[in-house]
């Protein structure tokens, strides 16, 4: 499929959703109301160059610049394109809404849950998305009623951002589909984050990691919703040796789990989103976070 063909198909869909869902946080009340460079095409601007492996604002707007001026004539300053990016800010985690939307409930040759008789498979994690780290993290500023100093586990490191949270439906064969996705403070505790959540899942299993784990919670899933809690086996306070069967658990529980850290690796080689460190506002932020999210998405639903 050619570039011209994505390209178009984007814009359409953008246009598609500013009218039914975007115009709501984007609308102008001021004699500007009909800029010359509309904000479906600023959207489509940010989303195509994401698409097409360009990392940063300055790289963006330059590939627009060289190569896009017969789509994009009036494309304003490079300033004015910013400015206006971020006003849109609020615009993007509905565009991330409507690419889950319309992702493919399942794989190819995949049976539907209800018919195979099988439980459906949820797996919950998160990565870090960094706007500072190490010793850079202990002064960082920016942001601060939603970003912080967290830690990352996974990758042992110190770091100042923010966290993405996603729940996704395991799907054999191919990446997980995610259901839900949020974002919370860095030093978020992820099973404080994911208690928000956990409500609106029914009817399964649900693989997490070891910080997930929660005896009474997982008793309480079971019972109210049918939804049993897998996570790797913990060690009792004093236990040295962990049984055998543990272990087998504990690797069968990780097998599960691993396409999720395989949707994440995914999405960052396609966006870049866990580095940051460009970022100077809350609106670029989440500019950042779920302008990249969008684009990833809508290659999922589109390009899988």
């Amino acid at each position: 499929m050619d570039w011209q063909y994505t390209l178009i198909h984007l814009f359409l869909h953008v246009c598609e959703q500013y009218q039914r869902r975007l115009c709501v946080v984007a609308q102008r009340l001021s004699n500007n109301h009909s800029p010359a460079f509309s904000d479906e095409e600023v959207l489509t601007v940010y989303l195509f160059g994401l698409m097409q492996q360009r990392r940063t604002l300055t790289d963006i707007y330059a590939y627009t610049r060289d190569h896009l001026m017969a789509f994009f004539p009036k494309l304003p300053s490079y300033v004015a394109f910013v400015q206006r990016l971020n006003r849109l800010a609020d615009a993007f985690p509905l565009l991330v809404e409507a690419a889950l939307e319309a992702c493919p409930r399942q794989s190819s040759g995949e049976r539907p849950a209800e018919r195979s008789g099988e439980p459906t498979d949820y797996i919950i994690d998160s990565f870090p998305v960094v706007m500072a780290q190490q010793k850079r993290s202990a002064w960082a500023r920016v942001a601060p009623h939603i970003a912080g100093k967290g830690f990352c586990a996974s990758k042992n490191l110190y770091f100042y951002g923010v966290k993405v949270h996603v729940v996704a439906r395991r799907r054999p064969g191919t990446m997980p589909l995610p259901l839900y996705i949020g974002l919370a403070p860095g030093p978020a505790n992820d099973l404080t984050v994911a208690r928000q959540i956990l409500p609106r899942l029914h009817e399964g299993r649900l693989f997490a990691d070891k910080i997930y784990a929660d005896r009474e919670l997982g008793e309480r899933l079971a019972a109210e919703q049918n939804l049993h809690l897998c996570t790797p086996v913990k060690k009792r306070k004093g236990q040295t040796d962990v049984l055998l069967t543990e272990k087998v658990y504990s690797r069968r529980v990780s097998q599960r789990r691993q396409p999720i850290e395989s949707l994440f690796n995914w999405i960052e080689q396609k966006t870049g989103i866990e580095v940051a460190s460009k970022v100077r506002s809350f609106e670029g932020l989440l500019v950042h976070v779920f302008g990249r999210l969008a684009a990833a998405m809508w290659i999922l639903a589109f390009y899988p």
